[in-house]
């Protein structure tokens, strides 16, 4: 069996003619794929491009940060305090909006640590991870932290996806999100390509779900003990292949990857472990509730909890998505509502969108939306990891009683 091989790539965009060769029941398999690589210029978030974005009737979006470098992920204290993860350089900051505007007035560094990605908070404690640690400190009275406290030390290697998050579930359980280190492979760690759960001191740690490559969003559904999280798909089976999946997590389930994708197709450059077949895998495997565009590189996730947008979103999800770069047309840069009826996903729908631009035969982005979370006062804070923005989406004919 050969591997993926782009026979042309340039720094722009590129076709790749792939051939893929295995066996399966006996049969051969030659599969012809096209792919590109499309990288759209990073240009500056002006005001002029600001005021181009797109949202639904009744939001406003506006600034609530800036200079932040390449903010990660958000987590927002029930007191309003904001905090933002940065990988590079290594540091969680604090940011406060104190006197009500809808803009942060201070901002301070309250924790180091190399590569440091994922943040959770839960009561007075803040939970921050890097490649292979997981720490906690106490939150102090003015939003400082206090020393960390490494709790896990042996976490996989990163490889291809290093970035992990966590989240404390309803269980009181941690939960740690550790993505695969290769695009298609299969894992000498079983660890890899999972999600993991550990008590909230670290111990007993155990593998929850396997089989998913990359999930960086994930969040309970209100009400109730559903996990839902979003999985990046597998790079190079084209520019419409894989989608995106958006699972429904449960404990001791495996999501396919790396040889299954979608809803039963194979991916056929490896094989099962065992003499097991891709049907057999495909059958001992969950299939994902709803798809979306390929390489749009779903990243944090969250269902709507706030008081200040219009009834209809609350309780509905949403993702945002940082965008492709192996995909032509590019795909994502943009942050999606997951609507969901009945406690069912629907359908994906956007919500914040116009980053990505088109530009005669090219393309250019001013925003690739990284870190999410609600506000204090109901509104969606959104990060973008390149220009170094945190933006603010409000609803105009609403005002929160959270403060």
């Amino acid at each position: 069996m050969t591997k993926r091989q782009a026979v042309a790539i340039s720094t722009c965009a590129a076709v790749a003619g792939i051939a893929l060769y295995a066996f399966e029941n006996q049969k051969a398999v030659d599969v012809q794929i096209t792919g590109h690589v499309l990288r759209p210029e990073q240009v500056e978030a002006t005001p002029e491009r600001i005021e181009s974005l797109s949202v639904p009737p009744g939001f406003r979006v506006s600034k609530f940060a800036e200079g932040l470098g390449k903010p990660r992920i958000i987590a927002v204290a029930e007191d309003g305090a904001v905090y933002v993860t940065r990988r590079e350089p290594g540091d969680a900051l604090l940011l406060m909006d104190k006197n009500g505007d809808g803009v942060a007035d201070e901002q301070k560094t309250v924790a180091r640590q190399e590569d440091m990605h994922g943040i959770a908070i839960h009561g007075d404690r803040v939970y921050l991870t890097t490649v292979k640690e997981v720490y906690v400190a106490d939150r102090q009275s003015d939003g400082s932290l206090g020393e960390l406290q490494r709790i896990i030390d042996d976490l996989p290697d990163g490889g291809q996806h290093p970035n992990r998050t966590l989240a404390v579930g309803p269980d009181d359980m941690l939960y740690i999100t550790v993505g695969s280190t290769c695009n298609a492979c299969d894992e000498s760690n079983e660890e890899n390509a999972t999600l993991l759960r550990a008590q909230l001191d670290g111990s007993g740690r155990e593998i929850f779900a396997s089989g998913l490559r990359n999930t960086i969003g994930m969040d309970w559904r209100p009400g109730s003990n559903e996990l839902w999280g979003m999985d990046h798909g597998t790079d190079w089976l084209g520019d419409d292949q894989p989608k995106e999946e958006l699972n429904l997590i449960e404990a001791g389930q495996r999501y396919g990857w790396p040889f299954v994708y979608g809803r039963g197709k194979f991916d056929y450059s490896n094989e099962p472990p065992g003499g097991v077949t891709h049907e057999e895998w495909a059958r001992k495997s969950r299939e994902p509730a709803l798809l979306y565009t390929a390489h749009a590189a779903p990243m944090q996730m969250l269902f709507y909890d706030g008081d200040q947008f219009p009834e209809e979103y609350r309780n509905d999800a949403f993702v945002t998505m940082r965008g492709s770069w192996n995909r032509k047309p590019p795909s994502g840069y943009e942050v999606v509502r997951i609507r969901f009826q009945d406690g069912k996903p629907q359908e994906f729908e956007p919500f914040l969108t116009g980053f990505l631009v088109r530009q005669g035969d090219g393309w250019t982005q001013f925003g690739r939306p990284v870190g999410l979370a609600v506000a204090a006062d109901g509104a969606l804070l959104i990060g973008d990891d390149t220009n170094g923005v945190i933006y603010r989406v409000s609803h105009e004919g609403r005002q929160s009683s959270r403060r």
